[in-house]
């Protein structure tokens, strides 16, 4: 087996796509980029890109059951 077939490549987002991908506008990611709370981000050089992986934890971690619940308040 060689390099390529045990380890996946990992794709990457540019913060447009990744908006889309999360049906959110660029600008929301700008500003959790700033503020924090947003998905994990890498830069290369001045862009910024985000991997399909961090964004699905990220929707996971947003996961609530009910509005009592106190990550409901953070997924807003």
């Amino acid at each position: 087996m060689d390099r390529s077939e045990s380890r996946p490549a990992s794709r990457y987002l540019t913060n447009e796509e990744a908006a889309a991908y999360l049906k959110l506008s660029p600008h929301t990611l700008n500003k959790k980029r700033v503020i924090g709370g947003g998905p994990k981000f890498r830069k290369l050089g001045s862009r910024v890109v985000y991997a399909i992986d961090d964004l699905e934890s990220w929707i996971e971690a947003r996961s609530c059951d009910t509005t009592s619940d106190p990550r409901y308040a953070q997924a807003r």
